[in-house]
């Protein structure tokens, strides 16, 4: 489920927090980090780069190999890992001494795939760009891929989104894949946060930098937020792309990153008079149409955006709302498309469903993804918190809709299924620091609310933050001017130039023909 968050649905990715359950269970107290260093014996052997799907050009100069790494840090002597790490050089014959070193989204998702975008918005035009495949990735031994939940997925798309077979299908998948993992040998306790940070710090000694900067987007902040609180050393500075703070980061946190996300583009076509003109007023055509497809799902034959046969897809409430989430409807596009499922069409929507019937199978790692949420975001919530935030989200809207946690269904029973130990006391603990940071969010992302930013900020005194209008989840590659001040800051952390985004506004709405 943790895919590209630019091409394709991420439930993952779809990183938000849900700060009106207050202050995470899980204590306050600064836990002892998981060690990294000589003694683990970690090392990096240079080796071939990665065989990508689709070449990455970046890839055919760049210098590779492994990083070798204990699976369990906390069990001497047990198995080694062996995680993909690129280094690409800067494109500035004069580059800085300091590298900045990429932390992706999901958790699962492929880091290598994001690297086309990573370099078009200038990581690396004045500093080597340092990527490592987190722990459990693609191109890692062992790679934690599920290609069961993969085609679950693809078949889920034919049932309601909350629906007694879609629910079957995902929980068959998952303890499928966790009983192949685990008979390999794979220890699903070793595949949290703290271990993925302890790499990152394995990796910054064995390449023998003295000092990097961190950029990392959606999971990739709340990775880098334990990487900085637990080992600080080393590190220059840190940008935080769509930020997902572990001290609030809890499952029901979807709700609330939805409701802001979702009346921030209401809000922009209302402050553009000829979206306000044609879609008059988005929140009750929205509510409606939740309340309508949760009583009468559509079931249609569609063809999926990329061609090929039509597929069945059942739109329902829940199928609704997280294809907004997903952004499997452009927010551009959506008043439209609201506005053609209330008239009888829903070809938008219906072809966003379909989308997700063409899963990328084996190149997320799910075993990452599940392991994580189950193990640092469920614990110490309950499903009567998911329904409770919810009604607080979106009031009246069917029970059967607000049960499900947006991009996470029935992850408590899966939770249950993969059975892995909680890591929510030693997780949930704001990062208190003076290392320069840049929290940046974007004002229609449903995943990860911009109203995260205050909370990830907070504890970090020296931080700068900005919100970029009319963007949705992962800003800098979707935004020029977020480069410019990503640029800006990692040139001169203590006063970055935000001077461009004063001004800025969303792009026009599409507006159709009465």
């Amino acid at each position: 489920m943790a895919q590209h968050t630019l091409h394709a649905a991420a439930a993952a990715a779809a990183l938000a927090c849900l700060s009106a359950l207050g202050p995470a269970a899980g204590g306050s107290a600064v836990p002892a980090p998981v060690r990294p260093g000589a003694a683990s014996g970690a090392r990096f052997v240079p080796g071939p780069c990665p065989k990508t799907p689709e070449p990455v050009a970046a890839l055919a100069k760049a210098r590779c190999g492994t990083l070798e790494v204990p699976e369990n840090r906390a069990r001497p002597g047990g198995r080694t890992i062996k995680l993909a790490v690129a280094r690409i050089a800067a494109a500035s014959a004069k580059p800085a001494a300091d590298p900045v070193v990429f932390m992706a989204g999901g958790p699962g998702g492929d880091t290598f795939d994001d690297l086309p975008f990573v370099i078009d918005s200038g990581l690396n035009k004045d500093r080597e760009l340092i990527v490592m495949a987190q722990r459990g990735n693609l191109y890692d031994q062992p790679n934690l891929a599920c290609p069961e939940i993969d085609r679950s997925n693809e078949k889920a798309v034919g049932h309601g989104w909350d629906a007694a077979p879609a629910k079957q299908l995902m929980l068959k998948a998952v303890k499928d894949c966790r009983d192949r993992l685990t008979a390999d040998g794979t220890d699903l306790n070793a595949y949290n946060s703290a271990e993925n940070a302890a790499d990152f710090a394995d990796l910054r000694t064995a390449l023998g930098i003295a000092q990097w900067n961190v950029y990392g987007y959606s999971y990739g902040t709340n990775l880098a937020l334990t990487y900085l609180r637990a080992h600080p050393r080393g590190i220059r500075a840190v940008a935080l792309d769509s930020p997902s703070p572990p001290q609030v980061t809890v499952l029901p946190w979807g709700w609330s990153s939805a409701r802001e996300g979702a009346g921030s583009i209401f809000d922009a076509c209302a402050a553009e008079p000829r979206c306000k003109s044609r879609y008059p007023d988005l929140r009750r055509t929205l509510d409606e149409q939740v309340r309508i497809l949760e009583a009468r799902p559509l079931t249609l034959n569609t063809r999926p955006p990329g061609g090929g046969d039509p597929v069945k897809v059942v739109l329902d409430g829940g199928a609704l709302l997280n294809l907004m989430v997903g952004s499997n409807v452009k927010p551009a596009d959506l008043p439209a498309a609201l506005d053609e499922l209330a008239g009888g069409n829903p070809q938008r929507f219906a072809q966003g469903r379909a989308k997700d019937s063409v899963q990328p199978v084996g190149q997320t790692a799910h075993g990452l993804t599940q392991s994580v949420a189950c193990s640092e975001w469920v614990p110490g919530t309950s499903e009567p918190d998911v329904l409770d935030a919810g009604r607080r989200a979106f009031p009246g809207w069917p029970e059967t809709v607000l049960a499900q946690v947006p991009q996470l269904p029935f992850q408590y029973d899966v939770c249950r299924t993969w059975n892995v130990e909680s890591q929510a006391a030693e997780h949930r603990v704001a990062t208190v620091s003076a290392v320069p940071a840049l929290v940046i969010s974007g004002s229609f992302d449903m995943k990860t609310g911009a109203g995260y930013a205050k909370d990830a900020s907070r504890t970090l005194s020296r931080s700068t933050s900005v919100l970029v209008p009319g963007i949705g989840h992962w800003v800098v590659p979707q935004s020029p001017c977020a480069q410019r001040v990503l640029a800006s800051f990692l040139a001169d952390p203590t006063a970055p130039d935000t001077g461009c985004v004063a001004g800025l506004t969303p792009k026009p709405f599409t507006i159709t023909p009465k």
